[in-house]
């Protein structure tokens, strides 16, 4: 009886498409994915929190490390069309008429793939490639990557994007070793983890109340009511120095 009462919850709460449900839908169909990977070559950790020097931590979606390389995967459970490429700081969503901007998943990686170099003490790029893993939900209409080792992709394709990549880069020591030191963060207690998503949240509330003061919280210029070819829209005033634009989801003002 709980167990059908939990299936219910459970449902009703993907019905209404909350964003940790969504999360938590694309993350676990990821790791079934990343499960089928051949388990004598690659191995697999999910949620990686990645400390830093700073006393910050950079979390990472997913890391598979086998003698091929390092791929760091960056998971995202967007619907509609998808627009962007590795130079822009922006991608574009489109559903139907309705255009969103999202931080570009490429950089944001990067920036992953530097907190685990630093971390591993391993630097050298060749060893590092980056997935970008969108859901089936969403359609890569125009996507551009310029990065050697950056792939951008449904997370349905995740493995044969895995196995494409053939070069014997890790001797079979490195790869225990960044093995055991990957093992080193999973094992070290919640504590860091709950420290970092608080520090998140903050930022996030922190960010949140400028916009609501009517404040940029890129530049500190004041939010102003704009047109633009697919109606008003709120944007920093400091514009064309800033170009920060308020979508419908932080829109409280």
């Amino acid at each position: 009886m709980e167990l059908l009462l939990g299936l219910v919850i459970f449902a009703i709460l993907v019905s209404l498409g909350l964003p940790k449900v969504k999360g938590f839908l694309g993350e676990a169909s990821v790791r079934l994915y990343l499960n089928k990977l051949d388990k004598e070559k690659y191995q697999v950790f999910n949620d990686v929190l990645v400390p830093l020097k700073n006393r910050k931590a950079s979390q990472i979606d997913h890391v598979v490390v086998s003698p091929y390389g390092i791929f760091v995967i960056e998971t995202k459970y967007y619907k509609g069309w998808i627009y962007g490429d590795s130079k822009s700081k922006y991608w574009t969503q489109v559903i139907y008429k309705r255009k969103e901007k999202l931080y570009n998943p490429i950089w944001q990686n990067y920036g992953h793939i530097k907190a685990l170099q630093e971390y591993l003490g391993i630097e050298n790029e060749e060893f590092y490639y980056s997935i970008v893993s969108f859901s089936n939900r969403a359609t890569l209409k125009k996507v551009e990557t310029s990065g050697l080792n950056t792939s951008v992709t449904y997370s349905s394709r995740l493995v044969s994007t895995i196995y494409a990549y053939k070069k014997v880069l890790l001797t079979a020591g490195q790869v225990r070793h960044i093995a055991e030191k990957l093992e080193k963060i999973l094992n070290a207690g919640g504590e860091q983890k709950k420290q970092h998503i608080k520090k998140i949240k903050d930022s996030q509330r922190f960010y949140q109340y400028k916009i609501n003061a009517n404040i940029c919280p890129k530049c500190g210029s004041s939010l102003v009511e704009r047109k633009g070819k697919y109606g008003a829209f709120w944007g920093c005033s400091n514009y064309p120095k800033c170009r920060f634009v308020l979508n419908n989801k932080q829109a409280n003002i």
